[in-house]
């Protein structure tokens, strides 16, 4: 019987964190996933392989004793010792146990190879024998992120992902909150032996605008007005994320006043006919290069404010 070198297997260092083996798993099981490659001997042995490897790589006991018999079996080929064959029976697992995962059970008696089932599952045609049924199980959930801007927050928009290798589109509603996680029902990673997808998991992150700040469901924006407007009043343009807005400036306006707009603020999720508010930061915008009359009637306006 050979060694089996989980490590190899999986493609990843002896020093590998559970982390990076989960994520290394994940890779190759995707790609070599029977649903994805039917009638494929070849994959379907290597994904026999990455399971298993896994199973084992993935659980500190199983792991531990596996690194134990990785040493002595190195020390043992470096030795070249062809008076007999390498001793297993010290390494075989005490207990028959029926599948150990999920993953063992998908294909049947043939799911686990002599060398897992020698030194973890009993070694014996019984502790096989009981693996006989294939097990349906749930695929694992995907979890991504996606980056959208704060107008398509506003108005909405549809995003296009590739999934599984299939292009998907997916429709964010008016409204929707940074941070918002959205759930794809079955488009996670293949379930085995039958049983249904997991699901897709999509976060969605909201890219700051330079001019609008939202807060819940209120946005909040500054507005340059010019000094002549904010003293005598009058009509100002606003563009908004809905479009232009005509808004009357009052006379004597102060430099910082904030302006109401009921209405005007951001859609409320799963209520796209109601919206937040809209606050308005008036700003004066002062005048530059005055003419010699302009500063002359400035200077005419300081002395009768004396």
């Amino acid at each position: 019987m050979d060694f089996k070198d989980y490590y190899k297997i999986l493609g990843v260092e002896k020093t590998a964190t559970v982390d990076e083996i989960k994520k290394a798993y994940r890779l190759l099981a995707r790609k070599y996933h029977p649903d994805k490659n039917p009638g494929n001997k070849e994959s379907e042995n290597k994904f026999k392989d990455i399971g298993e490897a896994y199973e084992v790589l993935s659980d500190p006991g199983k792991r531990k004793k596996y690194d134990n018999l990785g040493s002595s079996w190195n020390r043992y080929s470096q030795t070249g010792n062809n008076t007999g064959d390498f001793d297993w029976s010290q390494w075989a697992s005490g207990s028959q146990k029926q599948g150990n995962s999920g993953f063992s059970d998908m294909f049947g008696s043939g799911g686990m190879s002599d060398f897992f089932d020698k030194i973890f599952g009993g070694g014996s045609t019984q502790g096989r024998s009981t693996r006989t049924r294939t097990r349906q199980q749930r695929g694992e959930d995907y979890q991504s992120e996606i980056e959208i801007t704060l107008v398509e927050a506003f108005r909405g928009t549809v995003v296009k992902l590739t999934v599984n290798q299939e292009q998907i589109e997916i429709k964010l509603k008016p409204g929707i909150a940074d941070g918002h996680v959205l759930k794809i029902p079955g488009k996670g990673m293949p379930g085995s032996g039958g049983g249904p997808n997991g699901d897709l998991l999509l976060k969605v992150s909201i890219k700051p605008d330079i001019t609008i700040e939202r807060k819940g469901d209120d946005l909040y924006t500054d507005l340059n007005v010019e000094l002549y407007t904010m003293l005598l009043g009058g009509k100002v343009k606003l563009t908004t994320f809905a479009g232009t807005i005509n808004l009357t400036i009052q006379p004597e306006s102060q430099q910082g006043r904030i302006l109401r707009l009921t209405g005007q603020g951001m859609p409320l999720y799963n209520e796209s006919n109601k919206r937040g508010d809209l606050y308005v930061k008036l700003i004066v915008e002062l005048p530059v290069k005055l003419s010699s009359k302009e500063k002359a009637l400035f200077t005419e306006l300081k002395n009768l404010k004396k």
